[in-house]
């Protein structure tokens, strides 16, 4: 385990490989779970202010379910979460041609449109945030699906890409980048003397 100002990182964060397969999963992780996805308590705002720019893109399914349900919604055990269509796809998601799983959200951020990508809890995925039961820590976890993810799981480990540095950009979104920073001198070191091929 790392400790970072007051983060708790596994060590699996540095230690394993990952790559999102997109072509393979179809973007899965937005519709396999028990819930929409997690929404910290300032990215509620985030979500309103986006919804008239990115409406027009989303599914009838999805704009009926928030039109009826609101915008996002409190689950006792993930907090506000993002509204789902039938309980499977988030109601922000829509399907392209191939399948694949698209982010309204992140869509209208690559188009210029808003400023805010999406959520993190999507944006680190497949690391998860948690409160430590025992402390005012912060944990994080490497969690990929065993099935879903194991596209991504073999294709970090043939491009030799750790986790920490695929996802780069939302832990320095989430946490700066002096954490980011850190974090990659704890790996320099492990690598250097447990990995030496992976410097």
């Amino acid at each position: 385990m790392i400790v970072i100002d007051k983060i708790l990182v596994s060590d699996e964060i540095i230690e394993g490989e990952f790559v999102c397969n997109i072509s393979k999963c179809k973007g899965g992780c937005c519709e396999d779970g028990d819930a929409g996805a997690p929404l910290m308590d300032n990215e509620l705002e985030e979500v309103v202010q986006a919804y008239e720019k990115v409406k027009g893109s989303m599914t009838p399914e999805g704009r009926e379910e928030v039109e009826r349900n609101g915008l996002y919604r409190y689950d006792r055990e993930f907090g506000w979460v993002t509204p789902t269509v039938n309980e499977k796809i988030c109601a922000f998601g829509y399907k392209d041609k191939a399948g694949v799983i698209k982010c309204t959200f992140e869509e209208a951020y690559n188009r210029g449109e808003i400023k805010w990508k999406k959520p993190i809890s999507c944006h680190l995925y497949p690391i998860k945030r948690s409160k430590s039961r025992y402390s005012d820590h912060e944990m994080l976890n490497y969690e990929p699906r065993e099935t879903l993810c194991g596209p991504g799981c073999r294709l970090g480990e043939e491009l030799k890409v750790p986790v920490y540095k695929f996802l780069k950009e939302p832990l320095e979104r989430m946490y700066g980048k002096s954490f980011y920073e850190a974090l990659d001198q704890v790996a320099n070191e492990f690598y250097s003397h447990v990995k030496p091929d992976k410097k």
